[in-house]
């Protein structure tokens, strides 16, 4: 793999964010750029339908865009499909429409007001456009080109890719943070929030917590080499852990 392929991690509802990522990448990459994009467009932010809208719109016409599922799109998923709103990796007394999951920010988007007392399911489901709801069920859980593996939230370490889990694939955090052990490939995804992206030697974490009023980087790789997308340019990203990264600690916390 030697041409260039970009990267844009969890946007989680930051529509003008994704608009300045999308600038930046066409800047350098032109407007046929390819894109992988590691998932969780909802919740949080104020935009979510705007960032769907954004990225169903891209695709039909002929962008070059890989758009891989999150935790918190299929949280959305499930709400819509199943009023299901308990994922078993959430903490117990946390629900996906709580304000720390962001599910209520989603619904807003939408014209909706629902809470846990009253999610105003069936609002919901008339108020999102099927298209929307489609769309997110089309999600696939990996991409896989050449020496590089995306995905959202990371793999279980030593398990083939046929035999992954998708909800590790959506949720893992534990066993993947902590392995520095290689991986068959480098692994690229998002879902920790650090307080920016980060190498690691055998995986790279591009969540610098757009989600949670930080930023959203776009990045760009070729080969094995990884750089940030900013205005000044690129910045490499080089595998060694830098100081002052905060990870979320492992175990049932808001993902």
């Amino acid at each position: 793999m030697t041409e260039p392929l970009y990267i844009i991690p969890d946007i989680h509802g930051q529509f003008t964010m994704l608009e300045e990522a999308l600038a930046l990448i066409e800047a350098e990459g032109g407007v046929n750029a390819p894109i992988v994009f590691l998932g969780d467009y909802v919740d949080r932010g104020p935009d979510s339908r705007a960032v769907i809208d954004l990225l169903i719109d891209g695709q039909a016409r002929g962008r070059n865009w890989i758009t891989l599922r999150g935790n918190h799109d299929q949280m959305f998923l499930d709400f819509l499909d199943y009023g299901a709103i308990h994922p078993v990796r959430l903490r117990p007394d946390l629900s996906w429409i709580h304000p720390r999951l962001g599910g209520d920010t989603t619904l807003a988007s939408y014209g909706i007001i629902g809470d846990e007392d009253n999610t105003n399911h069936t609002a919901a489901v008339a108020a999102v456009p099927r298209a929307h709801r489609d769309w997110l069920a089309s999600l696939p859980f990996y991409h896989l080109t050449g020496p590089l593996l995306f995905v959202h939230a990371g793999i279980a370490p030593g398990v083939p890719l046929s035999h992954q889990s998708p909800e590790d694939m959506l949720w893992i955090r534990e066993n993947f943070l902590t392995d520095p052990k290689p991986h068959p490939w480098l692994i690229i995804h998002g879902h920790t929030a650090l307080d920016m992206p980060t190498h690691f030697g055998n995986r790279i974490d591009l969540d610098g917590g757009a989600g949670r009023g930080r930023s959203l980087w776009p990045a760009v790789i070729e080969d094995r080499s990884c750089w940030l997308l900013t205005k000044d340019g690129r910045q490499l990203l080089t595998p060694a852990e830098q100081p002052g990264n905060r990870r979320a600690t492992p175990g049932l916390l808001p993902p």
